[in-house]
């Protein structure tokens, strides 16, 4: 279901008057910066996961990619709090995006005298990789299209025009019959999935790439992480080969849109047991359970709306 208002540049207003013109420089050469946050259902109202985190990420995002923000930390929390609010959701996916605007024409690749336009989408959304992806697994194939080197484009920061690589990966896997596909990184090591970054488990050790090997440094990586250390995993962070994960007892994606979904199989090739594992359960049981609020938020990860409605 659509939302019926958007936030956009201070105010909210009708979905289909959220609009931009076509001269607009991040719709000719991806000058954007964006985040997917999610809002959980939670016995107390919709409660935003992580949502410092994943702000603090988009303005360093807009540092990196040298995009004016004209919004503090603060300022943009209060909005996406208000959009949710707002539209009434219970759980939904949240889309803030800052975008350079339409400027002076033809602005050609320098586009810094553009405005910058900052958006506030929120839309109910389910599982991003199939309702019965979240158990029995997501069927994935290595792809074709490698990560950027790390001198090409700037992978830790959430730019729009990145994507491109990622959308190439997404469109290979479907039309050869995969939910998703993993990137290898420029050096031939395993870097992350289309929008998803992987953990691998051999023999109760947790491996995952580290920041060497193109990935985005995921807000759900990390709470995942933390999740793992307190259950007395092992992790590993190295360059992981391809066959490796042939090898594996067990793969999970993570990711705002994922979650935590397990890796059925990998070019056809059965994991583990062919559908979600025993330590991807354990971790994903923790990680719903905290975020429908059934467990106590021990990191402060979730914003109660209407609690911080209230306080405002």
């Amino acid at each position: 279901m659509s939302s019926e208002k958007i936030w956009m540049n201070g105010k909210l207003m009708n979905w289909e008057d959220a609009t931009v013109h076509v001269t607009s420089h991040a719709l000719h050469y991806g000058s954007s910066v964006f985040e997917g946050v999610r809002a959980y259902a939670t016995d107390n109202g919709p409660a935003i996961f992580r949502l410092d985190a994943h702000t603090e990420r988009l303005i360093q995002g807009c540092k990196v990619a040298k995009i004016d923000l004209p919004y503090n930390a603060e300022e943009i929390n209060e909005a996406i709090i208000n959009t949710v609010a707002e539209n009434d959701h219970e759980s939904c996916y949240i889309r803030p995006l800052v975008m350079r605007g339409s400027g002076p024409w033809p602005s050609g690749l320098e586009g810094r005298k553009c405005p910058t336009d900052f958006i506030i989408i929120t839309k109910e959304w389910g599982t991003y990789l199939g309702a019965d992806a979240l158990e029995k697994g997501a069927n994935v194939q290595v792809s074709s299209w490698r990560r950027m080197a790390p001198d090409t484009h700037p992978a830790m920061a959430k730019v729009g025009g990145n994507y491109v690589n990622s959308q190439m990966i997404k469109m290979e896997a479907h039309d050869n019959g995969f939910d998703e596909g993993i990137a290898l990184d420029v050096n031939g090591y395993v870097s992350e999935g289309s929008g998803e970054n992987i953990f691998v488990i051999k023999n109760g050790v947790v491996i995952t790439p580290g920041d060497w090997s193109s990935i985005l440094l995921g807000i759900t990586r990390d709470s995942i992480l933390t999740l793992l250390r307190e259950m007395g995993y092992e992790i590993r962070f190295q360059t992981i080969a391809r066959e490796m994960l042939y090898m594996a007892d067990e793969i999970f994606f993570t990711g705002t849109a994922a979650e935590v979904t397990p890796i059925a199989a990998v070019d056809r090739i059965p994991i583990g047991i062919g559908s979600r594992g025993p330590v991807t359960k354990q971790v994903q049981d923790e990680f719903f359970a905290i975020t429908s609020g059934k467990k106590e938020d021990r990191h402060g990860w979730l914003t109660h709306i209407r609690q911080a409605v209230s306080e405002n």
